[in-house]
Order: C-alpha cells, then sequence, then structure tokens
C-alpha cells in the first residue's frame, strides 16, 4: 500500500468529522501496488444506512475539503455508497473486492 501515515491520519480525521459512525472508508486502485507510482487516492466511503441525497452531497464535500486541506496538491477521487445496499457499479465492486479499510466511525 503506497500511502503515507500523514495521508492515513488525515483520511481517518477526516472521516470521523464527515461521516456517521459505522462508515468505513477503503483504499483502492493504484495505491494498493506497491510497484507503481504516482496515482491519485481512490477512496471508497461505505455508510451504515440510509441517507438523503442532499446530505450525502454535502457530506462527500466536506469530507474531501477537509482532505484537500489536510494534503494540500493531492489527487483524491471518493466513491460513495451504502453499505447495506446492492451496488453493482464496476467500480464499487473491485473496491470491495480489493480494498483496504483505512478508516471507521
Amino acid at each position: 500500500m503506497r500511502i503515507s501515515a500523514l495521508e492515513h491520519q488525515a483520511i481517518a480525521a477526516a472521516s470521523r468529522e464527515a461521516f456517521p459512525a459505522g462508515t468505513r472508508v477503503l483504499l483502492f486502485g493504484s495505491r494498493l501496488d506497491e510497484n507503481r507510482r504516482g496515482g491519485d487516492i481512490d477512496l471508497l466511503v461505505e455508510w451504515p444506512g440510509p441517507m438523503v441525497a442532499t446530505d450525502a452531497v454535502d457530506r462527500r464535500a466536506r469530507f474531501t475539503a477537509r482532505l484537500y486541506r489536510l494534503l494540500e496538491e493531492q489527487r483524491i477521487d471518493v466513491v460513495m455508497t451504502q453499505a447495506a445496499q446492492l451496488d453493482t457499479r464496476p467500480v464499487v465492486e473491485v473496491a470491495r473486492q480489493q480494498g483496504i479499510e483505512l478508516a471507521r466511525t
């Protein structure tokens, strides 16, 4: 996994500030491969229960804004889904299969 301790701590802190209890944040994508260089930080956020769409958008914005403040110029992609809900988007399926949990609120 190619993520620094500072990045890991920032992701955990931002998730605690933005998301409800029971939310998981998984790292997936190119940052899982130790042999690669560069790449953005791909995160899957799984919240535990139903959430109104406007609340989800607001929480995602708070999360990413906090990460940008903590990590500055880092490129970050955030995909969000409800944990117990079937989500057949390929990106979600890959993230759930291969992702590494970085934070749980």
